[in-house]
């Protein structure tokens, strides 16, 4: 799938049952590879290391986790804030 990643930004994220996760508020990009990495649901700008690591590990989807783009986001699952890979 091929995008714009500022297209992204605002979009409702929802899992694959429905459950509303929140809306994309940042794009993690592996520069090294080209590719997205996690959407985070709370903005990753002007904030301690720490909170960063906890927005990633709460309020972060991992990008191979989803199925779907259109008109929101939608995640398997697994998707679902969880834990740093």
């Amino acid at each position: 799938m091929v995008m714009k990643a500022s297209r992204i930004y605002g979009m409702d994220i929802y899992t694959d049952s429905g459950k509303f996760l929140g809306r994309v508020q940042d794009v993690v990009i592996d520069l090294e590879r080209g590719e997205v990495v996690r959407l985070t649901m709370e903005p990753l700008s002007s904030i301690s290391k720490e909170e960063a690591t906890r927005i990633l590990r709460e309020k972060s989807v991992l990008y191979k986790s989803v199925k779907s783009v259109e008109d929101v986001v939608v995640v398997a699952k697994m998707g679902s804030p969880g834990p740093l890979e």
